[in-house]
C-alpha cells in the first residue's frame, strides 16, 4: 500500500511564534510570515523531512522567512536576531539530506529561515579564469551565466537543479563530474561571510602560507558560523565536446581496480562511476526498451560463465584532444579486464537522467517504501573490506527489523589514495514505521562506519543526523576546536543550532 500525499489545503503548520519587534524592524520588507513561505522552507530532503511534508503534519516549520536584499540588510537582521535570541537557519536550495535544515531544538524566541535568493552577483575574470558568484544563484543559473561567457563551473551534484552556490560551499559539495572538475571546495579561491560577530572576507589572490586556512574553516560549516554571501571560484572553458559511455566489467572489484589505476596514474576521465552487482541489476532492469538491456547483461554473463557483473559509467569533457586522450586511457584500462561496451546511447541516457534520482525516490515513497542513502569514503587498501562490512551490517539490521529490501552501492568520486562509497537502501517499513525503522538501520550503518575509522560523510555533510558520530572522526580535541570556532563567529549560538555540532552544556539556549 502506498502513502497518501496531503493536499496543500490540509497541511497543518505549527502556530507561528511572534517575531520580536527588533527583528521585524531590522528586516523590513525582507520578512515573510505567510503560509506558503513557511511551508516552502520547512526542512530539507531527508526521509523524515519528506514524509512529514507528505503527511501534511510539519512540526518544525520556521516562524518566518527572511529574504534580505543585500549585506547591509543581512547584517542588521543577524544583529537583531542575536539581540532577540532568534535562531537563524540558512536555507540555500533546501536540498540537505542529513537534517541540516530542521530545528528541533528549544530555547529560542523564534526560528527563522534565511533565503539568499536575491544574492545573485555574477562577475567573470577571464584572464585569471575565476568568477565571483552570489550565494543565492542556483546551479543551472550559474551554469547558464558562465556559458554565455564561454566557461563552465563543472559542478553537477544530483541536487544541481535546486541547490545554491552558497549551499555548495557550506556543504563541501562534490559533483558527479568531480573526477574531472574537482569538488566544490577545491574550486573556491575566496569567499565572503557575514556572521553575528562580524564580516569575514578572504583574499582571492595567489597561494599563500599565512597560517591555517581561514577559507577552509568556513567551507563545510553548514550555516553554523554565519552566512556565506559570495564565493570566488575557478572556472574552466566550456567543453568543446563530451562523450558518455557505459561498460560492463566482470565484478565490482574489477571496476574498483580500474578506477584506482586511473586515479593513481592521473588519468581519470571527467566522470567515473562503478555500481556493485545489486545496483547494476536494478539499473539495467530499469533500462529501455524493456528487457533489452537485461538480456544483454544476462547473455554477457552466461557467455563468460559468470554470476556477477558491474556497470561502469565514463564521461569525457573538454577539448577534442583532451577527450581523445582520456578516452583512450580509460578504454585501455577497461579492455584489460575484458569489459564489454554498451555504447554511447547508454551513456547519453545516463547523462540525461543523472538528476532524476530524487524524482524516482518520490515514486518509490508513493508505494510505501523506505528509500534513503548514506555515504562515506575509504582508502584503497581498506575499500573492499569497508564495502562488505557496511553492506552486511546494514542488510543484517534490515533483517532483524523485519524489513525486506536491498542494499546497493556505487563509487562515484575517486582520488589517488581513496574513493567514495555511496549506499542506497530500498526496503519495506518496519513495525515501528518508516522513520523509526530507517533510523535504526542507519544507526547500525553509521556505527559500522565509525568503528572502521571512516568519514561521517564524503559529501552529504553532518547536518543534525550525523552529529553523534562526528567525534569518532575528529576526536575530542577536534570537537573542541570546532566549538571554539563557532564561539568566535556566533557567540550566542543562533546560527543553525544543533547542526554540525551537538549542543554543549555551556550552550546558553540548551536548558531554556
Amino acid at each position: 500500500m502506498g502513502t497518501e500525499i496531503a493536499e496543500i489545503s490540509d497541511v497543518a503548520l505549527p502556530e507561528a511564534r511572534q517575531i520580536p519587534e527588533v527583528v521585524v524592524a531590522a528586516a523590513g520588507d525582507a520578512l515573510r510570515t505567510d503560509f506558503e513561505s513557511r511551508l516552502r522552507h520547512s526542512g530539507g530532503h531527508s526521509l523524515a523531512d519528506l514524509l512529514e511534508r507528505r503527511s501534511g503534519k510539519i512540526p518544525d516549520a520556521p516562524d518566518a522567512v527572511l529574504v534580505p536584499e543585500d549585506e547591509d540588510r543581512l547584517r542588521a537582521v543577524l544583529e537583531a536576531c542575536r539581540e532577540a535570541s532568534v535562531a537563524v537557519i540558512p536555507w540555500g536550495g533546501g536540498t540537505s539530506v542529513t537534517g541540516g535544515l530542521t530545528n528541533r531544538e528549544q530555547g529560542f524566541a523564534a526560528v527563522v529561515a534565511l533565503d539568499m535568493e536575491k544574492f545573485v552577483k555574477f562577475e567573470v575574470d577571464p584572464v585569471s579564469m575565476t568568477a565571483k558568484l552570489g550565494a543565492g544563484l542556483r546551479g543551472p543559473e550559474a551554469e547558464e551565466l558562465l556559458g554565455r561567457e564561454g566557461f563552465t563551473l563543472g559542478h553537477f551534484p544530483q541536487s544541481f537543479e535546486f541547490a545554491t552556490i552558497g549551499g555548495f560551499a557550506a556543504a563541501r559539495s562534490a559533483g558527479q563530474a568531480s573526477s574531472g572538475y574537482g569538488r566544490f571546495d577545491e574550486m573556491v579561491t575566496a569567499l565572503r561571510l557575514v556572521s553575528p560577530a562580524g564580516d569575514l572576507s578572504t583574499i582571492a589572490g595567489p597561494r599563500a602560507s599565512s597560517g591555517p586556512s581561514i577559507l577552509e574553516m568556513v567551507l563545510g560549516s553548514e550555516g553554523t558560523l554565519g552566512v556565506i554571501t559570495e564565493v570566488t571560484v575557478r572556472v574552466r572553458p566550456a567543453p568543446e565536446t563530451s562523450i558518455y559511455e557505459v561498460s560492463l566489467v566482470r565484478d565490482f572489484q574489477s571496476g574498483l581496480r580500474i578506477v584506482r589505476d586511473l586515479a593513481q596514474e592521473g588519468a581519470l576521465p571527467t566522470v567515473m562511476r562503478v555500481s556493485d552487482r545489486v545496483e547494476t541489476e536494478i539499473s539495467i532492469g530499469m533500462s529501455r526498451p524493456d528487457g533489452m538491456a537485461g538480456a544483454v547483461f544476462d547473455g554477457w554473463l552466461e557467455l563468460r560463465g559468470r554470476t556477477e557483473g558491474s556497470l561502469v559509467v565514463t564521461g569525457y569533457e573538454g577539448s577534442r584532444n583532451e577527450v581523445r586522450t582520456e578516452r583512450n586511457a580509460t578504454r585501455r584500462a577497461l579492455s584489460r579486464t575484458g569489459a564489454v561496451g554498451l555504447g554511447k546511447g547508454a551513456g547519453r541516457s545516463w547523462k540525461e537522467g543523472r538528476f532524476h534520482g530524487p524524482y524516482l525516490r518520490e515514486a518509490l515513497l508513493d508505494r510505501g517504501l523506505v528509500v534513503d542513502t548514506f555515504e562515506t569514503s575509504a582508502v584503497w587498501s581498506g575499500y573492499a573490506q569497508a564495502y562488505s562490512a557496511i553492506r552486511d551490517r546494514t542488510t543484517e539490521r534490515l533483517g532483524t527489523l523485519g524489513m525486506k529490501g536491498v542494499v546497493m552501492c556505487h563509487l562515484s568520486h575517486a582520488y589517488p589514495e581513496s574513493a567514495s562509497l555511496y549506499f542506497t537502501v530500498i526496503a519495506t517499513p518496519g513495525p515501528d514505521g518508516p522513520v523509526a525503522s530507517w533510523q535504526a538501520v542507519k544507526t547500525a550503518a553509521m556505527d559500522e562506519i565509525a568503528a572502521a575509522g571512516l568519514a561521517v560523510s564524503h559529501h552529504h555533510g553532518v547536518g543534525r543526523d550525523h552529529v553523534d558520530w562526528l567525534e569518532a572522526e575528529v576526536g575530542p580535541s577536534g570537537i573542541g576546536a570546532l566549538r571554539a570556532l563557532k564561539a568566535a563567529f556566533d557567540p550566542t549560538g543562533i546560527m543553525n543550532p544543533g547542526c554540525l555540532l551537538p549542543r554543549s552544556e555551556s550552550d546558553p539556549h540548551r536548558h531554556r
